[in-house]
Order: C-alpha cells, then sequence, then structure tokens
C-alpha cells in the first residue's frame, strides 16, 4: 500500500514524498483511513511505529477539505513538552505545503510568546494538559469549534497524573467532536477513560501482549557488582566506536547531572537531559545532539516518550526502570524506521525480578552479554566464584531470590558520587 492509496490530498502526498515517505507503517495504514472516516478511534501501537503521522496526516487533510474555516480546529494532548516539540514539527514538515497555522503550547516557555501566537487565531493547538488548561482559563483558548480531539500518549498521561486535566478539556469539547486515542499499551484504565467521552469507536490493536515489535533492537544484559563496576562498564561502552549516538537513562535528576559532569570530564561530548532544565536548555541540547555536537544524552524518563532522533545507535540503562512498559519506551529511542540498534541495560542482583517482568511482558528472554576484563566477580546465583557465568548466546540463568539477601548492597545508590572511582 502507497500513502496515495490513503486519498490524502496533493500537497500531504507532496510533503511525505519529500520526507522520503513512500509507503505507511503498519499502523499509518491501519489508522488512517478510520480517521478519515470521521468515527472516533482507539489505536494502539508500540513506541517508535510512527503513530505520530498516523494522526497529523487526518488532522491536516481534514484542514484541507475545508480551508474557509477559521480559528481553532484541530487539538492535541499530549504528555510532555518534547512530545509536544516533536508533533509541531511533525506538522510542519508535512503541512509544508498547506497554509496550516499550528501553536504548540505547554510549560516552560514564556506566556508572552503564546500570548502572541494564540492571538493570530491557529487552526491548530499542540499542548500538554497544565498549560492548555490554564490559557483556557484565561479566555485565551476557545474549544466550542474544535473538530478533531486528538489524546497522543494517552497511557502515559494516565501514568503521570493527569487524569483530572483530560477529562477536564475531553469535557469541553463539542459533541460532534471526532476524538482519537492513540497510545502505545491499552491497559484498564486508558480503556475506562475512552468509555467515558467517546462514542462507538472504531479500534486498532496493534500492540498485542505488549511484545516488541522493534527486531531490529538487539537487547543485552550486563551483570554489575557495585557502582563502580557499573561505572566502568558504562565507560567501555561509550568508548564503543560502534556507538554513534546513545541515549543513557538514569533514575533521577540528580543522578544524570552526575553521570553526564564525569563522562564529560573523561572527553565525552555528552550532555544531561531532565524535568528540572528550562524549556531553552532543553531545546538546545535535543538541537544539540540532532547536529551532532553531542554524542551521549544522560536522561532521565523524561525523555522515554517524546524524543526523536534519528541515528541513536544505543540505548543504556544506565539504572533498569521498575516498570516493563517504561523498558520498552525507553529501547523504542533506537531501532526507529528501518535502523537497527542495540539496547542495553546494566543491572545488579536486585534487579533479577525485574528483569523477570520486563521478560514476561515483552514476551522474550533477555542475553546476558560478558566483557572481557571487566566480568563479574560474583556467580547470578549467589554461589561460588568459580561457578560459570553464562556467556552470550546462552540460556538465561536462574534469576535468584527475589529477597536480597540482609546487608547485601544493590550497587544501585541514588548517589553517584563514586563514579569514578578506581578508574
Amino acid at each position: 500500500m502507497s500513502f496515495e492509496s490513503l486519498q490524502l490530498a496533493p500537497p500531504i502526498l507532496k510533503a511525505l514524498i519529500k520526507c522520503g515517505h513512500e509507503t505507511p507503517s503498519p499502523i499509518q495504514r491501519e489508522a488512517i483511513p478510520k480517521a478519515l472516516s470521521g468515527r472516533d478511534l482507539i489505536a494502539s501501537a508500540n513506541t517508535g511505529t510512527g503513530k505520530t503521522a498516523a494522526f497529523v496526516l487526518p488532522a491536516l487533510q481534514k484542514l484541507f477539505d475545508d480551508p474557509v474555516k477559521k480559528g481553532l480546529r484541530i487539538l492535541v494532548l499530549t504528555p510532555t513538552r518534547e512530545l509536544a516539540d516533536q508533533i509541531a514539527k511533525a506538522t510542519s514538515r508535512y503541512g509544508k505545503y498547506m497554509k496550516v497555522h499550528s501553536v504548540a503550547i505547554y510549560g516552560g516557555m514564556p506566556f508572552g510568546d503564546q500570548i502572541r501566537a494564540l492571538s493570530q487565531s491557529p487552526e491548530m493547538i499542540i499542548a500538554t494538559p497544565g498549560r492548555l488548561i490554564d490559557h483556557i482559563w484565561r479566555g485565551r483558548i476557545n474549544l466550542s469549534n474544535v473538530e478533531l480531539f486528538v489524546l497522543d500518549e494517552a497511557d502515559r498521561m494516565l501514568d503521570m497524573g493527569f487524569i483530572d486535566d483530560v477529562e477536564f478539556v475531553s469535557d469541553a469539547m463539542p459533541q460532534n467532536c471526532q476524538t482519537l486515542l492513540f497510545a502505545a499499551t491499552m491497559n484498564p484504565e486508558t480503556s475506562k477513560l475512552a468509555q467515558k467521552f467517546m462514542k462507538d469507536p472504531d479500534r486498532v490493536d496493534l500492540a498485542k501482549g505488549g511484545k516488541i515489535t522493534h527486531d531490529k533492537i538487539e537487547q543485552r544484559l550486563h551483570i554489575t557488582d557495585n557502582l563502580q563496576h557499573k561505572g566502568k562498564i558504562l565507560r567501555h561502552l561509550c568508548s564503543d566506536k560502534d556507538l554513534s549516538r546513545a541515549i543513557v537513562f538514569s533514575a533521577t535528576k540528580r543522578d544524570a547531572d552526575t553521570l553526564a559532569r564525569e563522562l564529560r570530564s573523561e572527553g565525552f561530548g555528552v550532555a544531561a537531559l531532565h524535568g528540572d532544565m528550562t524549556q531553552v536548555i532543553r531545546n538546545r541540547t535535543m538541537d544539540n545532539m540532532r547536529r551532532g555536537k553531542i554524542r551521549i544524552l544522560v536522561a532521565t524518563d523524561v525523555a522515554a516518550r517524546g524524543i526523536d532522533i534519528t541515528g541513536v545507535s544505543h540505548v543504556i540503562n544506565f539504572d533498569l526502570p521498575r516498570s516493563a512498559e517504561d523498558y520498552v519506551n525507553r529501547i523504542g529511542r533506537t531501532g526507529r524506521a528501518s535502523e537497527s540498534g542495540i539496547a542495553i541495560s546494566l543491572v545488579s542482583h536486585a534487579d533479577f525480578p525485574y528483569v523477570e517482568r520486563i521478560e514476561r511482558y515483552i514476551g522474550q528472554n533477555l542475553t546476558f552479554d560478558v566483557i572481557p576484563g571487566l566480568e563479574p566477580s560474583r556467580a547470578l546465583t549467589g554461589a561460588k566464584k568459580s561457578k560459570p557465568f553464562p556467556q552470550k548466546g546462552g540460556k538465561p540463568p536462574f534469576r535468584g531470590p527475589r529477597r536480597r539477601p540482609e546487608g547485601q548492597s544493590s550497587g544501585n545508590r541514588s548517589t553517584r558520587s563514586n563514579f569514578g572511582a578506581n578508574k
């Protein structure tokens, strides 16, 4: 199937060709015709599969079909600033040959700039919940003529505690407004939310059982003895000549700053990205990453959904996430589109229950790997050190007891002050 067969307008097709897009991805192939039909739609697909275009293209088609109408007609609600910026850029790319006035509204940016943009009567607004509601209360945004309401990453918005905000905006929509709900996973909470305000929605489910569809992502695990051992493995991985661009995920904002500082002191082109940074700095960091000025980005989960950078060869979980869904979202930053990628997780013995949870969620076993000279000193089951350690490609070992023996350290302390010790 080609994009032409989806009956999109000529200027949209021209922009797609300009972007190098010839055939729609599965989620685009399934969702776009249903969205164009005018019915409400619930669509789920794994991260990195092209969900943004699956709703941006129908939104642009709606604007093309009736160019006479003025004012706000399309509203996209998304959980993070990075996602809002990403959707705005996609709208600009795919609407390049149309006269579309779209605005991104999110926290961290000056109110004055947003007020000026809103005063120009945009046809499409991409917003995060808090800042959108602020402008609604102040009378700067009128939702009475919205024709298409898109909830992007709805599951993530619920995880982040935006349920009340989402319901407030949904309740403010006109009765005849079409609603599209997109998510990486359709959990019971997301389904319950959809039932509240969607009218007999059509469905597209390409996220079967939470399994990862990124067959071009090689996933590895490295066992670490302690924080110092973990730091040595990270430095070794960052020195790999095959690493073109990497995202390193840490558990906290403080850890992200410390890891970035330590890696920078060793000559790596690195920067941190987390929620305490101003939006100006975050945008500058992302631009530097895209331009190649930064090779390694150390980020918290604020970047798990929202970063869309081509050429990310590696994702490294310095701290393993406690949620299997977060694991899938993180590694989805590599292996995007037709590219391949490598996802590496550094785990302690105390992390084994979370490894099991991830394996059950994705429906596959993760491979343990060993770097010569950086082998862990302890066997996986806590038995004798002489016990052979599983090599890459071998059968995953017994995960060990779920409860950590009293007094045993996991090596996952929240402070990274000893990262550079014993270099």
